[in-house]
């Protein structure tokens, strides 16, 4: 089976799905996953938590690779900045930069 890329993603986005006019739809179908994703976690379904975290990378990398850039490559950049900060935990497995 072929890897995935943001653009592979992308191109059967748009074959699938049409062209986007606005980046922001995507952005808002990913909100309507992320809420099915803490559904699934609430209920105890493992399965289809991994499901929905799918749905909602794959919506992230068709949105980047419509605004001509890889998802990979953003968070291999974001976690360098990451990296390098300070954090503060918030005691529940969250937290955040300081």
């Amino acid at each position: 089976m072929a890897t995935e890329t943001s653009n592979t993603i992308r191109v059967w986005g748009d074959e699938t799905f049409g062209e986007v006019k606005d980046l922001a739809a995507l952005v808002a179908r990913a909100r309507l996953e992320l809420d099915e994703l803490e559904e699934a976690m609430r209920a105890g379904d493992i399965a289809e938590a991994g499901r929905e975290a799918a749905d909602v990378v794959i919506l992230l990398h068709r949105l980047v690779a419509l605004a001509g850039l890889d998802l990979d490559d953003q968070v291999d950049a974001k976690m360098a900045i990451n990296r390098a900060r300070s954090w503060k935990a918030a005691g529940d497995g969250t937290g955040g930069h300081v």
